[in-house]
């Protein structure tokens, strides 16, 4: 008896624990249901206005009360008298990871100002990549592409570094401008492949791969690396550079390629010398001098997420990352 009313106690127990279980499961699938129902959101900001804002603010607290009283008079006036500025100037922000991750935001964010856009506005881009997956920036660049065959001017500010695949991106630009010590360049292409083949040799494990098609596979992580193999997984590499480099010359005629196009990079007053820059200037400087006859408007396009999006994401982010990481060491891929 005391055995059967032990065994009820710990089966209710389990049936106690199975249905917070079940309950929380439910909890998030609601909450997975409802944030997926949520929709993007397209958030702009005047930078113009916030760059006044804070001035004002410096200038009235270094005065008296008696002349912050006058100031706030005249403030007054001139903001009944103001017309609203003709002109704008649109700012996006591109911050680059090696898949370019940012391109499904961009990519909005540049269809949205393509909308409304006049001749008489412009594009400032802030831009700070150090390269990555060749396919994820050639789709970068032409997004930035779509913007000047709309007859719209584009600048490129480079505050940190815009190399390799982030150049790419940067010299489709009318004007390049970056600060002193930024990094740029990198006109190169780069693969790295770990072979196991050895390894496994010695320890008697065979691996086969079939394929159809001569070179669906050069090289690969656990199959024997053939010299005709690498032949043309070098070859590959060189086409892909020679696209590059093709593509910058077309954006940017003037550059010495053969001087520039050695995948080294330079410091922001060495890329003024050999014309990959054409100014040294910080975003904060150019767009200081576009706030003072123009209305600047930053868009940023952004996925609002819900609370059963959070929890699923973190749940998911440190699984997800080691696996790509995996995938990644075991595929030949080319890097800009």
């Amino acid at each position: 008896m005391e055995y059967l009313f032990g065994f009820l106690v710990f089966f209710g127990q389990a049936l106690i624990i199975l249905a917070v279980i079940a309950a929380i499961i439910i909890l998030i699938a609601i909450l997975i249901a409802r944030s997926s129902a949520l929709k993007s959101e397209l958030e702009l900001e005047r930078l113009d206005r916030k760059q006044e804002q804070r001035a004002r603010q410096v200038r009235l607290s270094l005065m008296s009360p008696k002349d912050r009283k006058k100031e706030l008079k005249k403030e007054k006036k001139k903001d009944n008298e103001e017309k609203e500025r003709k002109s704008h100037t649109f700012v996006l922000d591109f911050k680059g990871d090696t898949k370019a991750s940012q391109v499904d935001s961009f990519r909005e964010e540049i269809s949205a100002l393509l909308e409304v856009a006049t001749p008489q506005d412009d594009v400032i881009v802030r831009l700070e990549s150090p390269g990555g997956m060749v396919h994820s920036y050639g789709l970068a660049a032409s997004q930035l592409l779509r913007i000047k065959k709309a007859n719209l001017r584009l600048t490129v500010c480079v505050d940190k570094v815009a190399a390799s695949g982030g150049y790419l991106m940067a010299c489709t630009a009318d004007r390049i401008v970056a600060a002193p010590f930024a990094i740029v360049g990198s006109i190169g292409v780069v693969a790295q492949v770990p072979n196991l083949h050895r390894l496994l040799q010695k320890n008697q494990v065979d691996y086969k791969e079939y394929t159809a098609g001569e070179y669906k596979r050069t090289i690969s992580i656990l199959g024997q690396i053939t010299e005709k193999g690498e032949e043309k997984f070098l070859q590959q590499l060189e086409d892909t550079h020679l696209l590059f480099k093709k593509f910058v010359i077309e954006n940017r005629p003037r550059l010495d390629l053969p001087k520039i196009a050695t995948g080294e990079h330079w410091y922001g007053t060495q890329a003024l010398e050999l014309g990959l820059i054409d100014d040294i200037l910080t975003s904060d400087e150019v767009l200081r001098d576009a706030a003072k006859t123009r209305a600047v408007v930053q868009m940023k396009y952004q996925k609002k997420q819900g609370m059963g999006e959070k929890l699923s994401s973190i749940m998911g982010r440190a699984a997800q990352g080691a696996f790509e990481k995996t995938l990644e060491s075991l595929e030949s891929r080319r890097w800009f």
